[in-house]
């Protein structure tokens, strides 16, 4: 489980392809200054096990499903990535519950820059339109954020200063993928209504 409060922003260093799935080489010193093999790194919001460290590089196996499901399949040497580790039990939850597990991808497709922060709309699919609720939570690339506004086809966020200097989000522009991960509270509780 993640909080959403990114703690450096990595670099890929390596990409392997291997059958379906590929190794990812990650600089992050932040991340790996405790991290050992078999620990959970989240990379722009996708929960990876560490295969090995090697210095301040961590390296991890991707899954197919991971590819196809989020844009870790279009990252390249030299790509940043917003990193957390995993929250330890003793941890505050400052941002919301993260799985690392995520829904889907949506595509940026405006971006309002104001005098402390930006505004920020991004496309939203049908099938995860009905999780998502204005002043709910949502992770977009692991990034823990507060739903401004939502419609039928789009939603908002805005990011505050610090957002915009530690994490991707500064660098983002019209038209780039990132990934989703809707609040998981919200999809337990349409599954438990359902069935009743």
């Amino acid at each position: 489980m993640f909080t959403g409060i990114i703690e450096e922003l990595g670099e890929v260093v390596a990409i392997r392809q291997e059958g379906g799935g590929a190794l990812l080489s990650v600089r992050g010193p932040v991340v790996t200054s405790d991290a050992k093999h078999g620990d959970s790194i989240a990379v722009n919001g996708v929960c990876l096990t560490v295969v090995e460290v090697t210095g301040d590089v961590f390296t991890v196996d991707v899954i197919k499903e991971s590819l196809e499901r989020s844009s870790l399949g279009a990252l390249t040497e030299g790509s940043a990535v917003n990193l957390e580790r995993a929250v330890r039990a003793d941890q505050r939850l400052g941002g919301h519950i993260v799985q690392g597990h995520v829904d889907g991808t949506a595509v940026l497709l405006s971006r309002d820059p104001g005098e402390s922060w930006d505004d920020l709309r991004f496309s939203l699919s049908p099938a995860l339109g009905r999780y998502v609720a204005e002043k709910g939570s949502i992770a977009i690339d692991g990034i823990s954020l507060t739903v401004t506004t939502v419609d039928d086809e789009s939603f908002g966020v805005s990011l505050i200063p610090t957002t915009l200097k530690l994490t991707t989000m500064a660098g983002r522009q019209v038209g780039d993928m990132v990934n989703i991960e809707v609040d998981v509270i919200a999809k337990y509780v349409e599954r438990l209504v359902v069935r009743q």
